[in-house]
């Protein structure tokens, strides 16, 4: 009877579960096949709009690019300035969505085609609230002055000038403000925050090591006051940039370097009236008066239409290629901080610049590669293989470096083995040193009643937790891998520059200096921009026919569109720091030694 029932109950107890399994297994096709449907409608919503955003396109296509003749270039840069133009995506295209950014060299490109262009008669600084770094502001500004002095007009109006916005209206014939605006001509400053009481009061700590004295990257979590080499080197920086600064300003108010500081310091520009009383404009116009007064110049009447056609238009049929012939110098843009991993069009990865060099390396129609860097730094460990790649390059061909905005740190160690370094004088560089933070949120941990405990195998398993105060150990450990990360940087500068490496060390210990300083004191070859290192890779491979091809090469499918909405409008960031920078911060899986940082030594803002 016990077994009977037994049997029955075993029965029911499969015939249980084996309903219970078909419902779960039920539930869970029906589950699958909702959220498959659900899928499957979204994306052809969106096929949907791009098909429909497509045809829109095709039907109420605008005619293609007309440049009439007697016209004048507005120049409006009114986005941020890469080095790069992005990649033009034909599904953003289709949705009618224009680029986050401009890029530098299509801006330099049209300029120096509109110098050569009959029908384009002057160009037009309007109305622009820069958002390019210094040394592409001053990039601009020198491609302007080659336009001016083919013999073409160049006018300026702005309702209020930053100070950047006036630098590069000064390049100008002419220049003109609104009575009621003004110009920010005041000097430069920069702010740098400072933590470590935060910290105290949060309970969240960085655990600091480094290498280097001027490694100030760090400082803020070690203290709340500017160290004396800190602001030694800043104020070193910002000097250097003024110089420039002022003296392009002198050179067009025919003032000398005295008075433009007086004028600075006074801050007699935010008058417009003062500002014409000494010399800081031409005059004070409405836009009206500004565009009849663009009309006198090209010899029309008050009724006349006046052609003009903006940058954005005219760079449509601009091309980026310098040269023309049948041998390639390739131009390797490398921008964005370093990381470890592969990288992309904002962000320099190892992967991506290796398979690029590599490439570049068996291709035997490029004679020479220039490496056209902006980049802050980063992964120390990345900085190295991209180096090691390089050397390959460099055993076949030739190697030339051009310094954008900011080549510092790991942005100079890739560049250092080059044949030749150039660098605007306004060029953020140097910074040879490695630092390295870990979080640390123990205390807050404490407050919260959050406790963690660990188990190993061995004294020194777990060698960093955020969980936990860094060990000794752990920090002797750590700072032996920066120090001999820092020895090998140091070396890799001696080897490349030619210099000893108590030489290097001299004008190393994170220590950041403009272009014009870091050729001072052998960091760099030249000062120039991107044609001049274009021009002298050309000559170290011996060939005179040539054409510029820009690398690395970016596919235009939906997933890379997907990747650079992350930095776009549609984009995960805040305050300039993505989903992806937060992460870093808390690493699960990532070794120390990709921690390792060679980066420049403060996010400087300079106003």
């Amino acid at each position: 009877m016990l077994d009977h029932t037994t049997k029955v109950v075993e029965e029911s107890l499969k015939a249980y579960i084996c309903v219970n399994h078909h419902s779960m297994q039920f539930l869970k096709n029906l589950l699958t096949s909702v959220l498959g449907t659900l899928i499957a409608f979204g994306l052809f919503f969106v096929l949907f709009l791009i098909i429909i955003a497509g045809a829109s396109a095709s039907l109420g296509a605008e005619e293609a690019v007309v440049v009439k003749e007697n016209s004048v270039l507005q120049l409006n840069i009114d986005k941020p300035v890469l080095d790069r133009s992005p990649t033009e995506f034909e599904f953003g295209a289709a949705l009618g969505m224009e680029a986050e950014s401009l890029g530098l060299d299509k801006i330099l490109a049209s300029i120096r085609k509109a110098t050569d262009d009959d029908r384009i008669m002057g160009i037009s600084i309007e109305h622009t609230f820069l958002q390019s770094g210094m040394s592409q502001t001053q990039a601009i500004r020198k491609e302007l002055n080659n336009f001016r002095e083919s013999g073409k007009f160049i006018y300026a109006y702005h309702d209020v000038y930053t100070q950047k916005d006036y630098y590069l209206a000064s390049v100008a014939d002419s220049v003109f403000v609104h009575p009621e605006g003004g110009i920010d001509f005041r000097g430069l400053s920069a702010e740098v925050l400072y933590y470590k009481s935060l910290q105290e009061k949060s309970g969240v700590q960085m655990e600091v090591i480094r290498h280097g004295a001027y490694k100030s990257a760090v400082e803020p979590f070690l203290s709340d006051r500017m160290s004396e080499e800190n602001r030694l080197q800043i104020g070193s920086l910002l000097n250097s940039i003024w110089d420039e600064i002022s003296k392009g300003v002198a050179d067009r108010s025919q003032l000398d370097i005295e008075n433009v500081n007086t004028i600075a310091t006074s801050v007699q520009g935010s008058n417009p009236e003062q500002a014409l009383q000494v010399g800081l404009v031409d005059g004070m116009l409405l836009r009206r008066g500004y565009e009849a007064l663009l009309k006198s110049k090209l010899g029309l009447e008050e009724d006349d239409k006046l052609n003009t056609i903006k940058l954005t238009d005219y760079q449509k049929t601009t091309s980026t290629s310098l040269g023309k012939g049948s041998d390639r110098i390739a131009v390797v843009y490398a921008q964005g901080e370093i990381i470890y991993g592969e990288g992309s069009e904002q962000v320099i990865g190892q992967e991506l610049m290796i398979k690029t060099l590599k490439k570049l390396k068996k291709n035997d129609r490029v004679k020479g590669v220039v490496l056209r860097i902006d980049s802050p730094g980063g992964s120390a460990l990345s900085s190295e293989l991209i180096w090691q790649e390089i050397e390959q390059l460099n055993m076949d061909k030739p190697v030339v470096v051009s310094m954008g905005d900011v080549a510092a740190s790991g942005g100079y160690y890739i560049a250092c083995g080059a044949d030749a370094i150039f660098a605007e004088p306004n060029t953020i560089t140097g910074s040879i040193g490695v630092f390295g933070v870990l979080p640390n949120v123990s205390k807050l941990a404490n407050r919260w009643g959050i406790s963690a405990e660990q188990v190993t195998t061995h004294p020194n398993a777990q060698l960093y937790s955020p969980m936990e105060p860094l060990s000794d150990s752990a920090r002797s450990e750590i700072t032996e891998q920066i120090e001999r990360i820092y020895d090998t940087f140091l070396d890799r500068v001696a080897q490349g520059r030619g210099m000893s490496v108590e030489e290097v060390d001299a004008v190393a210990q994170g220590r950041v200096w403009s272009g014009t300083e870091a050729l001072e004191i052998g960091l760099v070859d030249s000062l120039g921009g991107l044609e001049d290192a274009v021009l002298h890779v050309a000559e170290l491979a011996g060939t005179e026919t040539y054409k510029t091809i820009d690398y690395p090469k970016f596919e235009d499918d939906f997933e890379s569109f997907l990747e650079s909405l992350q930095r776009g409008p549609f984009g995960f960031e805040f305050m300039g720091y993505s989903i992806n920078d937060f992460e870093a911060l808390f690493p699960q899986n990532i070794s120390i030694q990709e921690r390792i940082q060679a980066r420049l030594p403060f996010a400087l803002e300079i106003r």
